[in-house]
């Protein structure tokens, strides 16, 4: 039996029990109960302004516009992370019943922001599907090459997109966008806690192979967005807005939990390899807080507040 089948199959039991706690924590909602039909109007023959928003009074300028579009395509590429995922975890029993119950509650998050974003005509709705059909087509997404480091990666892109959601939210100015944006960063924060603390019972299994795992994906971390039309673009206005950047990423995402919750920086039994990753995950940790550190001095000097 290879490594990757013997981990699976040691952390049955563990998966299980998440599911079971995942399931007793989550909430049933509808995104029609989020979306403010009453806002709506005709879009047919008629070009999208700014200006045409309604927004419940806010006016929200191009760092959140940009937001809110990476938030949504990134949840419109839902088949090819449920493909990833169901043949990185598998499909049979407790595992694929956590990845269809996984892919079913994240659905619910692009037909809410959708809603939103028509109704409200915060976007141009021709620019954006154009940037879908683009997306979707192109089917570009992280890989991680194993279960270790799906893993991983999973546990910190599901922290980010809670936090780049939630941030959104806050800085759209409008309670009911804000209301949106909220709930579908309470589930993300759900899926965070699974992977998470599923990571955590795969330390106890192979500390080893989870120690390169965090090192290869902290080194090589990009959100799910990347392969959205002029991505660079839009995370240069997020991250001047301070919805999501490189100091977020570390201090709440990094931090809390490689070293809070993973103490990787305190984990004994490993073997050679794995305390060579340790000791250069470690560098790169340090070589990443003097960058946030950077990028936090900036934006207060700038008078932004940011995510922080």
């Amino acid at each position: 039996m290879t490594v990757e089948a013997t981990l699976l199959r040691e952390l049955d039991a563990d998966v299980e029990r998440l599911l079971e706690r995942h399931l007793e924590r989550t909430k049933e909602w509808f995104p029609h109960e989020y979306v403010p039909y009453e806002r709506g109007r005709e879009h047919r023959d008629e070009a999208w302004s700014a200006e045409d928003a309604d927004l419940g009074g806010a006016t929200i300028d191009d760092a959140v516009r940009s937001s809110l579009i990476v938030n949504l395509l990134t949840e419109d590429n839902l088949p090819y992370y449920f493909r990833t995922v169901e043949a990185t975890l598998g499909r049979d029993g407790a595992w694929g019943e956590w990845v269809r119950r996984w892919t079913a509650e994240e659905g619910r998050h692009s037909m809410a922001i959708y809603g939103y974003l028509m109704t409200t005509r915060a976007v141009d709705p021709v620019s954006l599907e154009r940037d879908r059909m683009a997306q979707v087509t192109l089917g570009s997404i992280p890989e991680p090459p194993s279960v270790c480091d799906a893993l991983v990666y999973l546990s910190l892109q599901e922290l980010a997109t809670r936090i780049a959601h939630r941030a959104t939210g806050a800085m759209i100015g409008d309670p009911v966008g804000h209301e949106v944006m909220s709930r579908v960063a309470a589930d993300e924060n759900l899926h965070h806690l699974f992977y998470r603390d599923l990571a955590a019972a795969a330390f106890e299994v192979a500390p080893n192979e989870m120690m390169s795992a965090v090192l290869r994906q902290v080194s090589t971390f990009e959100m799910p967005g990347f392969g959205i039309r002029d991505f660079a673009a839009h995370a240069r206005r997020i991250a001047s807005a301070g919805i999501y950047d490189l100091a977020v990423h570390h201090k709440q995402i990094l931090v809390p939990v490689v070293i809070h919750q993973w103490a990787v920086d305190k984990m004994s039994g490993l073997s050679e390899v794995g305390n060579k990753a340790r000791e250069a995950l470690m560098v790169r940790l340090e070589k990443s807080a003097r960058v946030a550190d950077r990028l936090v001095q900036r934006r207060g000097a700038a008078g932004i507040a940011g995510a922080l």
